[in-house]
């Protein structure tokens, strides 16, 4: 069930009815009618699945009940490398099985060895690697005596499960959200006023923006080959503008649809294309993964504790690490490997805090040197992208080669613009372009609409807001749609 289909837009307003109305306020009843909904929702993609989902979920609440009253460490230390190792392994079979199997075929081809090896023929489980998340954080809090295990089984279930952000994130915490499932909720007006406003601008990124430079960008990389360097040039952007857009608005969605049942979830992205380095960049996309790495991966290797080949040392298994949980591809480890050598300098050189706060912060415009910087990160970000979309590492360096070859060429400019004008016409590069200025605009809330127009009239914000919507419905119906690139993952 797609936050974008029809289906979801006939279950939310169903499962918001009964919420607030049908159990009567009554929070073990509204929990647990959230849980049944948000196992429907995720049966939706695929049955067969859900019991994958129990299944982790049960582990998981056992074996923090275990784990709290264990008689000694050492039991302890059993039943939490239990639910790792069992966690992993699921996440490792459906994931990474068929990638470790080709890769290490390959070695031995390379050797002159012929091998043939029994491969998995099944689908990835959608969301496997976000709940996995979710429980492996909870068992985690647990050990090191952070939180005290969940006793009921409902409230816990629903901290995993939890429909809005069950299949694509945000990667919640159990100190963060576990308080807002066991505490009263009352319907409050302004905030479910602010989470439609959140949904409708994450369904204009998504269906609008994401989509639509989706069947151009899939168009430009399919047929890399037969394309100039600006050509390539504008599939790198148009596939930049998508993966952001992409995630941006599932997340907005995600957090605009709790919102609407009195749950707030973390912020998962900040305006990263304004970023000025490659670490305020980290620092703004995909916010719940990377402070998930840094909390339970990179502090406990030591952090930036141990000197500087620490600090090398670890910030490259993260980046690493980060791109291998994207996906079972080379690609993957080479985009996060890439990151990593973009964020050395200023790790080395400790200023890779130095742009803590909103680029432009209470101006309208920035200076020369902060737009400079803001071009630059943006620009050695597509060249990640490409990497993260490419179908293999060769297609990736081609691509790349032959943007560099023919990015000077006056023919190959006129080749783009005649393809704008007459393949895909103005109206998308004018909607990024109305978009770009929106999020600016909007980058000191936490999303860009968040509070647009309040000093206007009522009859100049409506207008915007029907204007948005027209544009979703408009393009909703040209056939573009595309699932969540994240899904994947």
């Amino acid at each position: 069930m797609l936050f974008n289909s029809l289906s979801f837009t006939i279950f939310l307003p169903i499962v918001f009815f009964l919420y607030w109305f049908a159990t009567q306020k009554n929070l073990k009843t509204q929990n647990i009618l959230l849980l049944v909904c948000s196992y429907f929702f995720y049966a939706c993609w695929d049955y067969r699945f859900l019991f994958l989902l129990m299944f982790s979920t049960l582990l998981d609440y056992f074996t923090g009940l275990k784990m709290e009253n264990a008689s000694g460490k050492k039991n302890k230390k059993t039943w939490f490398w239990i639910s790792v190792i069992i966690n992993l392994g699921f996440l490792g079979v459906f994931k990474y099985y068929n990638f470790f199997i080709g890769s290490f075929a390959d070695g031995l081809s390379l050797l002159g060895i012929e091998s043939h090896f029994w491969t998995l023929n099944v689908i990835l489980p959608v969301g496997i690697s976000f709940y996995t998340f979710h429980g492996l954080s909870y068992v985690i809090d647990i050990y090191n005596d952070k939180i005290k295990a969940e006793k009921n089984f409902v409230d816990y279930a629903l901290f995993v499960s939890f429909f809005p952000l069950l299949v694509a994130g945000p990667i919640e915490r159990a100190t963060h959200l576990l308080p807002q499932i066991k505490k009263q909720r009352t319907f409050n007006y302004t905030q479910a006023i602010d989470g439609l406003r959140q949904i409708l601008w994450g369904l204009f990124k998504k269906i609008v923006i994401a989509d639509s430079c989706a069947a151009y960008a899939n168009i430009i990389f399919n047929n890399s080959a037969e394309y100039s360097g600006a050509m390539l040039v504008l599939g790198a952007l148009f596939f930049t503008f998508q993966i952001y857009c992409d995630f941006s608005g599932y997340s907005d969605i995600a957090l605009g649809t709790a919102r609407l049942f009195g749950i707030e979830l973390l912020r998962n992205f900040a305006f990263p294309y304004f970023s000025r380095d490659i670490a305020e960049f980290w620092r703004r996309w995909h916010i719940s993964l990377s402070s998930w790495f840094r909390d339970y991966l990179y502090i406990p290797l030591g952090g930036s504790k141990g000197g500087t080949w620490m600090k090398v040392r670890n910030t490259f298994i993260i980046f690493i690490v980060s791109g291998f949980w994207h996906g079972a591809n080379w690609t993957f480890i080479i985009w996060g490997l890439l990151n990593a050598i973009y964020i050395m300098p200023s790790i080395l050189f400790n200023t890779n805090r130095n742009n803590l706060d909103m680029v432009a912060q209470g101006k309208l415009f920035p200076t020369g040197k902060e737009l400079l910087q803001m071009i630059t990160t943006f620009s050695v970000t597509v060249i990640a992208w490409i990497f993260f979309r490419a179908e293999s590492i060769a297609h990736a360096l081609q691509y790349i080669a032959d943007l560099f070859a023919g990015l000077f060429s006056v023919t190959a400019y006129r080749e783009a613009f005649s393809y704008l004008s007459h393949e895909i016409g103005w109206i998308i590069p004018a909607l990024l372009v109305f978009f770009i200025i929106i999020e600016w605009l909007g980058r000191e809330q936490q999303y860009a609409i968040q509070k647009w127009g309040f000093s206007y009239s009522k009859t100049v914000r409506w207008t915007f807001y029907y204007a948005i919507l027209m544009l979703i419905f408009y393009f909703a119906g040209t056939g573009n749609e595309q699932e969540f690139i994240y899904f994947q993952f």
